[in-house]
This record gives structure tokens, C-alpha cells and sequence, in this order.
């Protein structure tokens, strides 16, 4: 289960942040709203609590632009203002719950449970696919070429994080943090693990490989024809 918490009062969100961990293995934080919208944008978390007055880019605004794209991720709305109009206006811009500052932390984590117990809404977006390879947020099902393969939760993250990123060459830095988050794996050479693991499934049984090395930069998935 992964979090992300954009809210710029570096107290508030490191004190929800550490809160939250003791529940929930992965919760990152972003302080603006730019950064906060290029992160949730990917598609990887399973809730956003997303401050309303941010700089760079407001709460409103980076909600109505996720769902204008169509991620429909649980986006708990905190603000100051504690007008009905301001309340009325996060939930019409696609907001699922709306907490007022301050609060008693209890009820923020009743309010992030209550969202995440929702069933998932069946989202496109949320079914990936790069040649014969499919991956299913929404069912948690991966498959290659009709088949049907068995993935552990980090593998399944690692190899959503590559198909969002096609054909891209994505370093070893960018995999621990978008993966693994800002806490990363005590072991050094995780990734190199785990890469290893999804060739041994994603490439070998057949006959073109996706997943290779580029020896120096990081990893990347992209069909070719040739030896392993």
C-alpha cells in the first residue's frame, strides 16, 4: 500500500507522514504542488492526501487535472478553510473526502482507511500494455501473451513503474525512490535483485525479450528481437 501526502508545512506532512508509516510500509511527501502533481500523475499510489494551499500549483487545481486525465486515485482534501463554498468546491473538482486543519489525527487515519476499504473503480487508465505485455492495476493481474504471470507486490510495483515509462531508460536512483520510496531497501543492490527476478518471468519463457540493461544508465522496457 502506497501513500503520498502533498502538503507544503514541512511539519504537518513529516507528522502525518511518520504517523501513517506505522500502518502503511511506503508514504512519500512532496512540499509543492508541481512536484506533487508530476508524482501523482504517474498512477503508482493507492491514496493522495493533498493539501489545498500549495505553492506552485494549488490542492484544486492538481485534482481537477488528475481526474481530467482520468487517475482515479482517493484524494483526501485538507485545508484551512472551512467555508461550505470551499468544501463544495474540492469535492466538484473529483475529491472523495474533505478534512478540515486542525484535526485530531485519528480521524485523518479513519478517513484514509474508509477510502482505501472503497471498492476500486474500473479505470483504462489503469491497465498498462507495452507489446504483448499487460499489466492490471485494477485486478492486480499481469500477463504476456495471454499468460498469465505470478508476481510478488515489489515485483508488480517495479514493473508498473517500467511500463509507465516505455522506452525510457530510467536509472537505478529513480527505481528506489519510485518504488522502493524516499526509506529505501537496506540492500544495495535491490534493484539488480529484482530486475532479475522479472527477467526470469517477464523475459525468458519467450521468445522477445522487454526488459534489458543499459550497462553505465539504468533499465528499460522496450520490445526487441534478439539473444537474452
Amino acid at each position: 500500500m502506497r501513500l503520498l501526502i502533498i502538503e507544503d508545512d514541512k511539519r504537518v506532512a513529516r507528522f502525518i507522514q511518520k504517523g501513517l508509516q506505522a500502518e502503511y510500509s511506503l508514504v512519500d511527501v512532496a512540499f509543492d504542488g508541481q512536484q506533487g502533481l508530476e508524482i501523482a500523475k504517474e498512477g503508482t499510489y493507492d491514496l493522495v492526501i493533498l493539501d489545498v494551499l500549495l505553492p506552485l500549483r494549488s490542492g484544486i487545481e492538481i485534482c481537477r487535472q488528475l481526474r481530467e486525465q482520468k487517475i482515479q486515485i482517493p484524494i483526501l482534501m485538507l485545508t484551512a478553510k472551512d467555508s461550505i463554498e470551499d468544501r463544495v468546491q474540492g469535492l466538484e473538482v473529483g475529491a472523495d473526502d474533505y478534512l478540515v486543519k486542525p484535526f485530531a489525527f485519528e480521524e485523518l487515519v479513519a478517513r484514509v482507511r474508509s477510502l482505501l476499504r472503497r471498492p476500486p473503480q474500473i479505470d483504462i487508465g489503469q491497465i498498462l500494455t507495452v507489446s504483448d505485455l499487460t499489466l492490471d492495476k485494477n485486478t492486480h493481474e499481469v500477463r504476456r501473451a495471454g499468460k498469465l504471470i505470478q508476481l510478488t507486490p515489489r515485483e508488480f510495483s517495479l514493473l508498473e513503474y517500467l511500463m509507465r515509462h516505455p522506452d525510457r531508460v530510467v536509472s537505478r536512483t529513480l527505481i528506489e525512490e519510485h518504488v522502493w520510496g524516499y526509506a529505501r531497501d537496506a540492500l544495495t543492490n535491490a534493484v539488480d535483485v529484482y530486475i532479475r527476478r522479472l527477467r526470469e518471468k517477464i523475459n525468458r519463457p519467450f521468445h522477445q525479450k522487454l526488459i534489458s540493461t543499459i550497462r553505465g544508465v539504468g533499465y528499460r522496457l522496450k520490445p526487441e528481437i534478439g539473444s537474452r
